[in-house]
């Protein structure tokens, strides 16, 4: 019994080495180990590859944009500003209103204008119709003044004429006198002697008083021949008297060419007084249109003006916000311009109402915002320290962005501009 309790034992004591077999044949082969670790430097390397990718990734995404929080909406205010000094008596738009280009804002008292358009008007009909009276003159005095010179001229010619016929007859009256003088001495000789022989009977008292009626008759011939010389003289002489007042004549008709051109400046002055009162016609209308001030562009009303207010010329009643034509004004630093273009595109996020708008680059500014200052900074000091400047970037919206018409002006804004 103890022999067999002892054979079990004995066998039960030999299976220890058999034991230790499983282990050693549960251990994996050396093949699965190396594969496991050639698993895990796959596993290494893919990961690192990935996150190699994901960081390239990121740095490309990062890379190709660039955004600033200092930008805004901005849009040129366009300010309504009265042209001549008056009464308001109409305001036509409400605070914050939206109007239509050429919409009447504010209308001013045209009583005193459109007095002043009638005025100037009168005045233009009276300049017209004294140039229209001058620019008639003209040609007639110019007619008569050459018909003048043609009978000055010819009238002279005429009388020269008479005063060289004259002056002939008086050289003949004067030959007559001289030969009914020498006749008479031979008459009064001839009644000498016919005398002295009547005295004596030698010749008939017949032929005595034939002699002195022959006499007598050639005393009167002397007598008749002076007054004819003396005749002669005063033809003469009124002849020269009417050469003289021909060349009178003459000579103020040669002075009808000044006459004419002094005429002439006067209807030319007519006319440019015609022009002056025109100028002041189309002054006093312009000024009566002036009384009704209009929105220059389409946009919102800021106003300041009321009825009752009397204006004067330069004096800003309004301001118009055209919100249609807002951009955006971007700060970027300098150092993040190196690859920003004009055309590129850019995405604008809106604070207020957290939409994102879709635009471009337009241009960028020529010199720093500072420059613009109205005390720029001087850096040529001798404690200088460099400080990283920002330059204004016009970004505007494509179209239709801003249909709503909800940027505002001043409004914050976040623009991220796409540099590829």
């Amino acid at each position: 019994m103890a022999e067999e309790k002892k054979a079990p034992s004995a066998v039960g004591t030999n299976p220890a080495p058999a034991a230790e077999e499983p282990s050693a044949i549960d251990a994996p082969p050396p093949y699965v180990a190396a594969r496991k670790k050639r698993r895990r430097t796959i596993i290494f390397i893919v990961a690192g590859l990935a996150a190699l990718i994901i960081g390239l990734g990121l740095w490309w995404y990062l890379s190709g944009y660039e955004s600033t929080d200092d930008a805004q909406v901005d849009v040129h205010l366009y300010p309504v500003s009265a042209r001549i000094s008056g009464y308001v008596i109409a305001v036509n738009v409400g605070d914050n209103e939206y109007v239509q280009k050429g919409k009447v804002l504010v209308e001013i008292d045209p009583t005193d204008y459109k007095v002043a358009v009638d005025q100037a008007r009168a005045n233009l009909a009276n300049a017209e119709a004294t140039a229209k009276s001058l620019n008639i003159t003209v040609p007639i005095t110019s007619v008569s003044t050459s018909s003048q010179l043609s009978y000055a001229s010819s009238d002279v010619q005429n009388t020269q004429a008479g005063v060289e016929a004259a002056e002939k007859q008086l050289v003949a009256a004067h030959e007559q006198v001289k030969a009914a003088e020498a006749n008479d001495v031979k008459i009064q000789d001839d009644l000498h002697r016919y005398k002295l022989l009547v005295d004596q009977k030698e010749v008939a008292e017949q032929v005595y008083d034939q002699a002195v009626a022959a006499s007598k008759s050639s005393t009167a011939n002397v007598a008749a021949a002076h007054a004819n010389e003396s005749a002669a003289q005063q033809a003469v002489q009124q002849a020269r008297s009417r050469m003289a007042g021909a060349e009178a004549n003459q000579r103020s008709a040669e002075t009808g060419p000044q006459q004419v051109s002094s005429t002439r400046a006067r209807a030319q002055a007519a006319l440019a007084d015609v022009q002056q009162k025109q100028a002041a016609l189309d002054q006093a209308m312009l000024n009566l249109g002036y009384t009704k001030i209009v929105a220059p562009v389409t946009g919102e009303v800021n106003k300041t003006v009321v009825v009752g207010l009397n204006v004067q010329p330069g004096q800003q009643l309004l301001t118009v916000v055209p919100l249609d034509e807002v951009w955006i004004t971007a700060n970027f630093k300098e150092t993040q311009l190196k690859h920003m273009r004009v055309g590129q595109k850019a995405d604008i996020h809106v604070d207020s109402n957290g939409r994102t708008y879709h635009g471009h680059v337009d241009s960028i500014a020529g010199a720093t915002g500072p420059l613009f200052s109205l005390l720029p900074p001087e850096n040529a000091t001798g404690n200088y320290v460099k400080i990283v400047q920002r330059i204004p970037v016009k970004i505007v919206l494509e179209p239709g962005e801003n249909r709503d018409l909800s940027l505002r002006p001043g409004m914050n804004v976040i623009p991220h501009v796409y540099l590829r």
